[in-house]
């Protein structure tokens, strides 16, 4: 069997460049491309297409006015929901539920 190169390919561009031609550039991203932003030739930003077949419109909706963002890489449920080892001694336990609650 062959080896096979796979190379993305990612586009740049200086801000300026983007600003005038910011509709060519974003029909790139919705063609499934990255571009990547540039200042002075340093990147600063990443223009990212957003995958719709992983998330619902609700949440489309949420990352479209800037109110939520997608994570970067998917959580490992069983870490998150594993019962820690380790106990936390009942006057330390209670001591930060005091602080928690401030002066309520």
């Amino acid at each position: 069997m062959a080896n096979l190169l796979y190379v993305e390919f990612m586009r740049s561009v200086n801000i300026g460049e983007l600003k005038n031609q910011l509709s060519a550039y974003l029909q790139y991203v919705r063609n499934g491309e990255e571009v990547v932003v540039r200042d002075r030739k340093k990147a600063i930003a990443r223009i990212l297409p957003i995958d719709h077949d992983t998330i619902a419109d609700d949440d489309a909706e949420l990352v479209a006015s800037g109110a939520m963002t997608l994570p970067q890489e998917q959580i490992d449920w069983d870490a998150f929901f594993s019962i820690p080892t380790e106990t936390v001694p009942g006057d330390a336990a209670v001591q930060a539920l005091i602080e928690g609650r401030g002066d309520r």
